[in-house]
Parts: C-alpha cells; structure tokens; sequence
C-alpha cells in the first residue's frame, strides 16, 4: 500500500488502531498520517466508571506511542456502549469520558475527531450534537471529523455545517453521497421499503460515493475551510459500490476521486 501511494503521490494516509506500530513504516516512506483510529470508543461512553478509565489508560499509552510518528489525530465515533439508554445518560458518559482524555490529548498537541456517522445511538452527528459536545468539551483537543457525505444523508446542510463548525474540523474525509428523489418519494425517510434492495453502501434513496460523483459542492467546501485556516489533508474513505470490491476497482476509486479533488 505505501509504494502503491507514494508511486501514485499519495502523500497522506489514514491508519487504524495499529498505527503505534504501522505508523514507523509510513513515515519512514516519507509519507504523512492523517489519522490513527481511536481505541475504545464505546469504552469511553460506558455507565461504568471503571471502563471509561481503562480506556482512557489504554488510549494515553496508545497516543504517547503514536505521538512518536507524527500522529495528531484520533479518529472516534460516539457510540454508546449501551444504545438502548436514554441518550442524555449517555450524552453525560460520553462528556466525562472525553473530558478525562483530553489532559493526554493537550500533553501531546494531539485532537480527536469525531465522525458524524449516524450508528446506532451515536451522540455526536447532527449540529445539536457536535454543539453540545464542543459546549461541554471546550478544549481544542476535541475536535471534528468532517464528512459530508453523512450530513447529506440525513439531510443536513454541509456547508452551513462547515461554516459552523469548520474552526474545530482537524481532520476531513472525501467521501460524497449520491441522492434519489424517485426513490425518496416513493419510500420517504421514515419507514423501510419493503420490496426495494438498498444500494451499495447506502440506502434505498442514497448512497455514498467517492468525491465528485455526489452532491457535495466540493469547490465551495474546501474553500470555506481555507477560510477557516484548515491546513489538513482530505483522505479519501472509499466507500462506493461501484469502485469497491477488487483491489482494482478500489484503485481505481481513490486515484479518481483524489484527481477530482485536486481539480478542486
């Protein structure tokens, strides 16, 4: 993977939780990480006060460890460890598991970035959410993953979004979503279809795209977080039925949509 980027001028890659130790390798290729996948993330949003310090030890070993490659930012999606209770407990595991983690993130200059991906009971996805969490977390150490492709697909305005929040984006996936109105008028947003087969990585009246090939307004975004002072890299998450599948395809996926973002 890392020659295949460095060949193609790839310069930034993501890593997931082994990036303590994959993370020598790339950088010793001369290539940057965007992000390292945070560990524990229902851990942190646990009822049990145990847990939550387990995995906020676990994570300070895992940062220091990463911290030696460069790595400044966590990825994380805040899922409850239990969805099926009420989401402002939840809400308030998730505010003190953040809140014990962030002396660590400060030490080493260091952000979670926190994805919007609308799993099951996840706290911070919709500006309500990302509000009341930069609220009640106000340090800069936590952040936000920035992806339109799930604000578009839960019908939120991506730009207004940026415009909002784009002074605490640290960290941005090219990822884009495909919408069907036919599709939306015929199955609407509340109910499953009962006959319909969902798309590729999507739903029965969207799905998600590489970039480009969605609805996204890519000029204007990235020029809102120029704006912002964003200095980041955009890291395609491939996620695309029509590129996934084969190592081709996938290929073929990330160097399309790294070319369309670079005509950007």
């Amino acid at each position: 993977m890392i020659e295949w980027a460095k060949a193609n001028q790839l310069g930034v890659v993501d890593l997931g939780g082994d990036a303590d130790t994959a993370g020598a390798d790339v950088v010793a290729a001369g290539l940057k990480i965007g992000s390292a996948d945070l560990k524990g993330w229902s851990s942190l949003i646990s009822a049990d006060k145990g847990k939550r310090d387990e995995a906020v030890a676990q994570n300070a070993e895992f940062i220091a460890k990463c911290a030696a490659h460069g790595i400044t930012n966590y990825f994380a999606v805040m899922l409850p460890e239990d969805s099926s209770k009420p989401r402002k407990e939840n809400f308030g595991y998730m505010v003190e598991g953040l809140s014990a983690l962030t002396p660590v993130l400060e030490q080493h200059g260091a952000h979670v970035v926190i994805e919007g991906w609308p799993g099951p009971g996840a706290l911070c996805c919709t500006p309500e959410g990302y509000r009341a969490t930069l609220r009640e977390c106000p340090s800069s150490a936590i952040g936000v993953n920035y992806d339109p492709s799930h604000l578009i697909r839960m019908g939120i305005d991506p730009i207004r979004f940026v415009q909002e929040f784009g002074d605490r984006v640290f960290h941005v996936h090219g990822k884009d979503t495909e919408l069907y109105a036919d599709a939306l008028y015929e199955y609407g947003f509340e109910q499953p279809a009962t006959f319909a087969q969902n798309y590729g990585f999507g739903g029965t009246t969207w799905r998600y795209t590489i970039p480009g090939h969605g609805v996204y307004p890519w000029v204007r975004g990235l020029q809102i977080l120029q704006e912002k002072g964003y200095q980041g890299a955009v890291c395609i998450e491939l996620e695309d039925e029509n590129f996934n599948g084969s190592t081709e395809g996938e290929k073929q996926g990330i160097l399309a949509g790294a070319q369309f973002l670079a005509s950007c």
